[in-house]
C-alpha cells in the first residue's frame, strides 16, 4: 500500500477489518483559562513502564485537540462500562460537553478526572508524530489511580459500545 489518497471502498473495508480489534474508551480531558475541556479517545495506549509514557491518536480534525495541546498536560480518563452517556457527550462537536458531567481536579495538574472513570492518567505532553489523517500524542505519566469496582471498562468493537460479559471480567487477585 502506498501513501496518498486511498480509495473510498478500501477505506470502507479498512475500517470494517480494523473494527474487529476491540478498544477502550477514554475521555482526554484538560483545563483552559479555568474551564474543563475534553473528547472521546479510544486510540489509547501505554507505551513504556520506564519512563513512564502514555500515548493517544487524535484526528487532525478535532477542534477541541488544539485546546489540550496549548495547555501542554491533560488527563486520560478510563471510562467504566455504565459511562457510555459520557463518551457520547464528549464525543460531540460545537457543545457544552461537560454538561450533568461530574468530575473533581486531578491531584497535580489540577485537570479534570470524570468521577466513576475506572482510571485516570494525569500526563504532560512530550511530543506529537504527524501520523496521515492522525497525529500520535506522546505524553509522559505525572501521576495515576483507579477506582476499583466491579464494573468493566466501556469498549467499542465493531462500530458500537461493548462491554465485556460478566465471564470475561477477571477477580481482583490477592497480593
Amino acid at each position: 500500500m502506498t501513501t496518498g489518497t486511498v480509495n473510498t471502498g478500501f477505506a470502507r473495508h479498512f475500517r470494517t477489518v480494523m473494527g474487529n480489534f476491540c478498544s477502550g474508551i477514554t475521555v482526554i480531558s484538560a483545563m483552559e483559562n479555568d474551564t474543563p475541556i475534553g473528547f472521546t479517545c479510544q486510540s489509547f495506549f501505554s507505551v513504556s513502564i520506564d519512563p513512564p509514557l502514555v500515548a493517544f491518536s487524535v484526528a487532525k480534525t478535532s477542534s477541541t485537540f488544539p485546546l489540550v495541546r496549548t495547555a501542554t498536560t491533560c488527563c486520560v480518563n478510563v471510562l467504566s462500562a455504565d459511562q457510555e452517556p459520557v463518551s457520547r457527550s464528549f464525543a460531540r462537536s460545537g457543545c457544552d460537553k461537560w454538561a450533568g458531567i461530574a468530575w473533581h481536579h486531578s491531584p497535580n495538574t489540577g485537570d479534570p478526572i470524570v468521577d466513576g472513570a475506572l482510571a485516570w492518567i494525569e500526563c504532560g505532553i512530550e511530543t506529537e508524530f504527524d501520523s496521515g489523517d492522525h497525529v500520535i500524542v506522546l505524553c509522559n505519566v505525572l501521576d495515576i489511580g483507579y477506582e476499583p469496582r466491579e464494573t468493566g471498562p466501556l469498549l467499542y468493537f465493531r462500530g458500537q459500545y461493548a462491554v465485556l460479559s460478566e465471564r470475561g471480567l477477571p477477580a481482583e487477585k490477592a497480593s
